[in-house]
């Protein structure tokens, strides 16, 4: 992973679009940011996030929240996502059918021209 400014930034541009009551994976993300991203990165990159990226809008493929292991509350990121109007079933997994935001093609070519230019 690199680790700049610029790479930490490009997975901020995508997060800040997510609308609310929405979420995206990581993966999801790792795919339209290409080569040198991979959903693991994405997760990284999400722990340096501020108060200005809705980071809790990111979640696994499962559909579920992955912030085990993070200084803050277990239940934080569902709590918030919750008060969205996200529903979470007895194992803690969203529908992702229902709920996964993806980018309209005109929108999604439009980030890329952005995160990509040189």
């Amino acid at each position: 992973m690199k680790d700049t400014p610029d790479y930490r930034e490009r997975v901020f541009q995508i997060v800040r679009r997510i609308p609310r009551g929405r979420v995206m994976t990581y993966g999801q993300i790792a795919l339209i940011l290409g080569e040198g991203y991979t959903p693991r990165t994405v997760g990284f990159v999400m722990h340096s996030s501020g108060q200005k990226v809705p980071w809790h809008r990111v979640i696994n493929a499962q559909g579920a929240c992955s912030t085990s292991g993070m200084i803050l509350p277990a239940d934080k990121q569902p709590r918030m996502l919750e008060r969205e109007g996200i529903k979470f079933d007895k194992r803690g997994h969203c529908d992702l059918e229902r709920y996964r935001w993806i980018p309209h093609e005109d929108k999604e070519e439009e980030v890329k021209a952005t995160l990509f230019r040189e």
